[in-house]
């Protein structure tokens, strides 16, 4: 269900993915929001949220699987993405929306995109 909608919206889906991304250019302001992501083999959690306001909004991104995963937040002229997050790992990913409303989130490295 739609219990965990509470900074942006998108469906993810996660398939063992690891990257070799530059990481974030990270944007600057006071933090709206921290949003906690555990991720793990095809299953990120919470699986949505939706922006509810412009601003900067902190992605505190746990990797609980085996192996290499990455994130990314794209949409209305967003695309941020972190580095390699190493199983058992974490990474911080800074974004900063100018628009509320819906963004997706998937792995970087192998285009998966969210099942609609």
């Amino acid at each position: 269900m739609r219990l965990a909608l509470f900074l942006l919206l998108a469906t993810v889906l996660l398939a063992g993915c690891g990257g070799s991304s530059s990481g974030s250019s990270m944007q600057g302001g006071a933090v709206v929001k921290t949003i906690q992501i555990s991720e793990k083999e095809f299953s990120l959690t919470p699986s949505t949220v939706t922006v509810s306001k412009p601003g900067t909004y902190e992605f505190q991104v746990s990797n609980k699987g085996t192996i290499t995963h990455a994130f990314e937040v794209e949409g209305n002229g967003v695309e941020e993405k972190s580095g390699d997050i190493q199983a058992g790992s974490s990474a911080t990913l800074k974004v900063t929306f100018s628009k509320d409303g819906s963004y997706e989130i998937y792995c970087p490295s192998t285009g998966t995109r969210p099942r609609g």
